[in-house]
């Protein structure tokens, strides 16, 4: 079954409030008998992470939430009373080269433990190894960045700058 929902945001702020509410309700969930995974797609700087920092906030955890593209993955304490998981893993697959490269980092073990929130930013890298139960969210620019000399300028992205978030939740 796949439930749908579109978000248009017209800020980085409202981006991040739509992660916030996301993080909170998360909070509010049983735990499942593997972790609870989001797979975020879209393509360079639509607002994945930004989405995150607020997602983060919602989770109730206080240290600053930076895309982990060098580092690929980062581990953040979920520090909350009477809340039934106890971390949040942002994961960057932008710089994996081949899928299977994910392993490596104890990806099944991570997965496996109902304890963990995961996020997976560039999720579609490694679509063959998410689960079936996932959140999987899609950005897309409506207001696109200015060009200069034929590529886009993502420094010309403003407040202004209008994203869609479609959410599908897959239990399939």
């Amino acid at each position: 079954m796949v439930k749908s929902l579109e978000y248009l945001t017209n800020s980085p702020s409202q981006t991040k409030k739509i992660g916030e509410i996301l993080g909170q309700e998360i909070l509010k969930t049983k735990l499942e008998k593997a972790a609870f995974v989001i797979a975020l797609e879209g393509e360079l700087g639509s607002g994945k992470t930004t989405f995150l920092q607020g997602f983060a906030r919602g989770l109730r955890i206080k240290e600053k939430i930076l895309s982990p593209t060098f580092v690929i993955m980062r581990r953040f304490k979920i520090r909350r009373k009477s809340c039934q998981f106890a971390n949040f893993y942002h994961i960057d697959c932008y710089r994996i080269g081949k899928p299977k490269e994910i392993l490596d980092l104890g990806f099944k073990k991570i997965f496996s433990s109902p304890e963990n929130i995961i996020a997976i930013e560039w999720a579609d890298r490694i679509k063959n190894f998410l689960p079936k139960n996932k959140i999987v969210l899609k950005f897309k620019f409506i207001t696109r960045a200015a060009t200069k000399g034929g590529k886009e300028d993502l420094s010309s992205l403003t407040d202004k700058s209008k994203r869609e978030i479609v959410v599908k939740s897959k239990n399939d």
